[in-house]
């Protein structure tokens, strides 16, 4: 995988900075070519049916939105992950954390799918909750022991909105405690028709 990594890195720094009229050509294919092919495309292409149409004064310059010049691209040094709906990355982007490890993984998987999907938002999410974990162990790793409380905003919550905070506790308490009693009443019946079809065999 790191050297998958590496290879497009090294492949993206080889790069010749792209012709700027070309680019613009392209950009204008892709914009004038079919896309009947993507679920939900052109959904608000009617104007009579976009509700700031009334509203709207059209000024002439309304579709030469690819007429300028368009900014140097920032270097790609990095691991990217981009939309499967865009030809390439935008111009400039985050470098802090690029993607790594499992959540890094669930990242790529998700986009392969088109943004309308759940395929590609879900996994997503889980991926952001999976990476909290996985900075814990980072800093486990690296000597520092985490702060939650701090971190997560809860000392800010505790002086500014303590009443929301308790209330948060008090729900995730009850809901926790509620699924435990539920378990456990699932545990007691499932052992006692265990028992009853024993003493029936008997």
């Amino acid at each position: 995988m790191q050297e998958h990594k590496n290879l497009i890195i090294m492949e993206n720094r080889n790069k010749p900075e792209p012709d700027k009229t070309v680019e613009a050509d392209n950009d204008r294919r892709i914009a004038n070519s079919p896309k009947d092919h993507i679920p939900g495309w052109g959904v608000d292409a009617n104007p009579e049916n976009d509700p700031t149409y009334p509203m709207k004064h059209w000024n002439g310059a309304d579709h030469q939105r690819f007429n300028y010049e368009k900014p140097s691209q920032q270097p790609i040094d990095v691991e990217i992950l981009h939309s499967i709906e865009r030809p390439g990355v935008s111009r400039v982007f985050g470098t802090s954390t690029p993607p790594k490890g499992l959540s890094g993984a669930i990242r790529r998987w998700a986009y392969q799918w088109n943004e309308s999907t759940y395929l590609h938002w879900v996994p997503l999410v889980l991926a952001d909750r999976i990476n909290v974990f996985e900075g814990y162990l980072d800093d486990f790793k690296n000597g520092i022991i985490p702060n939650p409380f701090a971190e997560r905003g809860w000392q800010a919550e505790w002086k500014y909105n303590r009443k929301n905070l308790l209330k948060n506790v008090a729900i995730g308490a009850a809901v926790t405690a509620g699924l435990i009693v539920l378990m456990n009443e699932k545990n007691k019946k499932a052992k006692k028709s265990g028992r009853s079809i024993g003493a029936r065999a008997l």
